[in-house]
């Protein structure tokens, strides 16, 4: 793993100077994580920060029954367990590996302490997280006002951008953390993955999902 090639592809470091990404790799360290392991929970006290190398990270949240809701999923390049850095002593979350993933570990007390030190890094980091809170602000909107049909439909038109395809799209994560991040069963997942395909907009193989009527799908999201 490239350090510094892996901060620069990360939207809250390429703006940064080569010099001041270097001092910044120099600080961090890789961790290792197998399929389901815990990264932090929710109510620990916070240590520092992580960037994904590789895999792919969820965060959630769970209630007292164990039913759990994804707030995020995370691929190469997204950092995690950020938020609270600058306000609080405990994750607000859970992070948990969803493949067998790496990431880099920025720890708090050193991280901080660049930040006064060079003031573009502090800048860089408040448009990350202005960034995220808007992804975040857009998840609540979609939890609260659309059916989860309609959440189902958001998420396969995100594929197709990120995948940068209009026919098919494969899905990034198992059907039941999918019914999760859509904050719902599994079950009625299902039933909409029916539904859709009975309508003729869909075709589902396994996690590949056919888009038989692209256009039509964007009229639903």
């Amino acid at each position: 793993m490239n350090k510094k090639k892996l901060l620069t592809n990360s939207f809250f470091f390429k703006e940064l100077s080569d010099e001041l990404v270097s001092r910044i790799a120099d600080i961090t360290y890789t961790k290792t994580y197998q399929k389901g392991e815990i990264i932090f929970s929710e109510g620990r006290s916070i240590t520092g920060f992580y960037l994904v190398s590789q895999g792919q990270i969820k965060i959630y949240k769970s209630s007292l029954k164990g039913k759990e809701q994804i707030i995020y999923v995370l691929g190469p390049g997204e950092p995690f367990g950020l938020t609270p850095l600058f306000h609080n002593k405990i994750y607000p979350a859970t992070a948990a590996s969803m493949t067998p993933s790496t990431v880099l570990f920025f720890p708090k007390t050193e991280f901080l302490a660049m930040t006064s030190t060079y003031p573009p890094l502090a800048l860089g980091m408040l448009a990350g997280l202005s960034k995220r809170l808007c992804m975040f602000s857009t998840k609540i909107g979609d939890l609260a006002l659309k059916e989860v049909p309609q959440r189902l439909i958001a998420h396969l038109i995100y594929l197709s951008e990120q995948q940068k395809r209009t026919d098919r799209v494969l899905l990034d994560m198992p059907k039941s953390q999918l019914a999760c991040l859509l904050g719902t069963s599994p079950e009625n997942l299902s039933r909409i993955f029916a539904y859709l395909t009975r309508e003729g907009l869909i075709r589902v193989q396994g996690n590949m999902i056919i888009l038989l009527k692209y256009n039509e799908l964007q009229k639903y999201k």
